[in-house]
């Protein structure tokens, strides 16, 4: 039988914990940074809060922030302007739905909260749109159509366009017409690009799949005919299709991580926006392999992502950094690879997160 030999754990490396002491914290930054020596939940997001610190306050990292969820109806969008406007990302990559909500709140619209004893017909029969527990007025898209038809103006349905361009110029319209905060009016103002990979599962790319129809229609002069059943115009209607070509999305959003020193992602859930911003490493490998290329595939050094569901339910995108590791997309940890992930709901701790990193950074 083997003898066992009592370790007291220092003297082998271990990191000791602490009891979280609440007469010593006095502010958002001590409180996570004690948090990192608890454990569970509280250890994940005292780690996260100390990864992401790191990245922020690296004059060499690239940081891109990639959203999915209701973070803007959820009232988390002055957070993302905030972090443009301080300079804590570098480039945005988000599902269309968030930015078409953030945009009915960018000109002056409301969200309210939703009520039970309102059923999901009564809820469509007044036009209000549910989320959960929050509801988004239909009548507030209208709105957003109208910044889009203002923007679109300055283009024509044959000028090639992408995710970025589009949401570049609607930046400009809102900083040009528009006194309130917005993500696209931020990033316009500090020249961080917006990307959406999905673009047509969005509000946006609705309003400019109709606008190319409009368009088109209005410069050929062929008004609908009353001889045509719905069906038949629509069957014309659909052949008209804006320039759009995701893939200048891709290429300028390559060239950005080609570019930089070291790269960091913060993530808010999964989804399109978390896949699509960890594509370009394995995009830069096979064009190695099959064009003869010898470039260094960009990987991301440093990772904080907040999600409240384990990898295995999908909504990771089914890929943890570690996975990552495997794909050629994460540095290894022994490589100095720094990675945090939180299992918890965004609009509870990226709050708190937040006010951490403001709190330092006055400090500093």
């Amino acid at each position: 039988m083997t003898t066992r030999t009592f370790h007291d754990g220092e003297s082998d490396g271990l990191e000791a914990l602490e009891a979280l002491d609440p007469e010593t914290i006095e502010s958002f930054s001590d409180l996570l940074s004690a948090m990192k020596k608890t454990a569970f939940g509280g250890r994940r997001l005292g780690d996260a809060f100390e990864i992401l610190d790191k990245m922020v306050e690296d004059p060499d990292c690239t940081v891109i922030l990639t959203l999915s969820g209701a973070m803007t109806i959820a009232k988390m969008g002055k957070i993302i302007c905030s972090m443009i406007d301080r300079n804590m990302v570098q480039a945005v990559v988000s599902t269309g739905a968030l930015i078409a909500h953030g945009l009915s709140e960018a000109v002056g619209k409301t969200h309210y909260k939703y009520h039970p004893s309102m059923t999901d017909t009564e809820l469509y029969e007044k036009g209000y749109n549910r989320v959960y527990d929050t509801l988004e007025m239909e009548s507030n898209l209208n709105h957003v159509e109208r910044v889009v038809s203002q923007t679109l103006k300055r283009m024509t349905p044959d000028t090639p366009i992408s995710s970025e361009i589009l949401t570049r110029e609607i930046g400009k319209t809102l900083h040009d017409h528009y006194e309130g905060p917005g993500i696209l009016k931020s990033a316009y103002e500090k020249g961080v690009p917006v990307y959406i990979p999905a673009f047509t599962d969005s509000e946006m790319g609705l309003d400019v799949s109709i606008w190319a129809m409009k368009e088109r229609r209005q410069s050929q002069g062929t008004p609908q005919s009353p001889d045509l059943s719905d069906q038949e115009t629509w069957k014309i209607l659909q052949q008209s299709r804006p320039s759009f070509n995701p893939f200048l999305d891709l290429n300028s959003y390559t060239e950005k991580l080609l570019s930089a020193k070291r790269l960091g992602i913060f993530t808010i859930g999964g989804g399109v926006p978390r896949n699509w911003a960890q594509q370009t490493p394995p995009y830069i490998d096979i064009l190695n392999l099959r064009m003869g290329t010898q470039l260094t595939p960009p990987r991301y050094q440093y990772g904080v992502r907040i999600c409240p569901e384990p990898d295995y339910w999908g909504g990771l995108s089914g890929c943890t950094y570690e996975e990552g590791v495997s794909w050629g997309k994460f540095v290894p940890r022994k490589e100095g690879g720094m990675f945090a992930e939180v299992l918890s709901d965004a609009t509870v701790v990226w709050p708190l997160l937040m006010m951490g990193l403001l709190e330092k950074a006055r400090r500093r």
